[in-house]
């Protein structure tokens, strides 16, 4: 890949064949047949994904890596998406099957890469890959902590987090100056919410947008009853509250509505 290439993606490309290995292990087969690698590269995780008994499919956006994987992994040729997977249509390429994600993601996009996975979450079961460390535990913290936030939210609304393993930065090339996470998620079962999606996603990201602000206040451009604001969960700040907690609040707030 061109540096100007990498320099666009701010990707940083694995070397490690054991890590590889584990990320490809990562992935359980469990619900899916189907596995959709995001920027695979020189393809140093393809090569143990192929190895796996679903059906692996590639989707990158440097040329110069996809006439790399052609010449080298003939048995993948038409099945690699020279697209830019966040602007690709899931269905376009997968029908109704359902598919798993994996990769090393570029730092630079990996949260708009969560994002697209949960907007096609009914299709994603499962979904694994390295991310900054930083953006993994984030994304894994459960209430209580400074860093957990809209994105460990509605992830966790719709996932089960594992932090699988840290990653140092000597087995990326170029290797870059933070660690490195990898986690997987794994769909609930019930994932379907009780209460209204977009309601959801407004309450979240309202109450995040002034983090250090009770919900009393920052919640305040929702315009909410008396009655309501009066509620003990008000008190509470947006950091305080599970994932079953902001469940609820959405709830009362829906009622609140009617």
């Amino acid at each position: 890949m061109s540096v100007k290439a990498k320099k666009y993606l701010g990707q940083h490309f694995l070397k490690d064949e054991l890590i590889a290995q584990q990320i490809a292990d990562s992935l359980t087969g469990k619900g899916y047949e189907k596995v959709l690698e995001i920027g695979p590269g020189m393809g140093v995780l393809t090569k143990y994904l192929l190895k796996k008994k679903f059906t692996t499919h590639v989707v990158e956006i440097d040329t110069e890596s996809v006439e790399y994987l052609k010449a080298h992994f003939l048995n993948l040729t038409d099945r690699i998406i020279l697209k830019n997977f966040l602007k690709i249509n899931l269905s376009e390429y997968f029908g109704t099957n359902q598919v798993a994600i994996i990769g090393n993601f570029p730092y630079n996009i990996s949260t708009q890469i969560v994002f697209k996975t949960l907007e096609n979450k009914h299709q994603i079961p499962e979904f694994s890959g390295m991310f900054q460390k930083e953006v993994a535990k984030r994304i894994a913290e459960k209430e209580g902590s400074k860093v957990y936030g809209i994105l460990s939210v509605l992830t966790q609304a719709f996932y089960n987090v594992e932090y699988l393993f840290t990653v140092p930065p000597n087995v990326f090339n170029p290797p870059p100056k933070v660690d490195s996470g990898v986690l997987r998620l794994t769909r609930k079962e019930n994932f379907i919410l009780p209460v209204n999606e977009k309601l959801f996603y407004r309450v979240v990201k309202t109450a995040f947008q002034q983090r250090r602000k009770t919900l009393r206040n920052s919640l305040k451009i929702m315009n909410l009853s008396d009655s309501l604001r009066e509620d003990s969960i008000f008190a509470k700040r947006p950091e305080q509250l599970s994932v079953q907690e902001f469940i609820n609040l959405t709830s009362k707030i829906e009622k609140d509505a009617i």
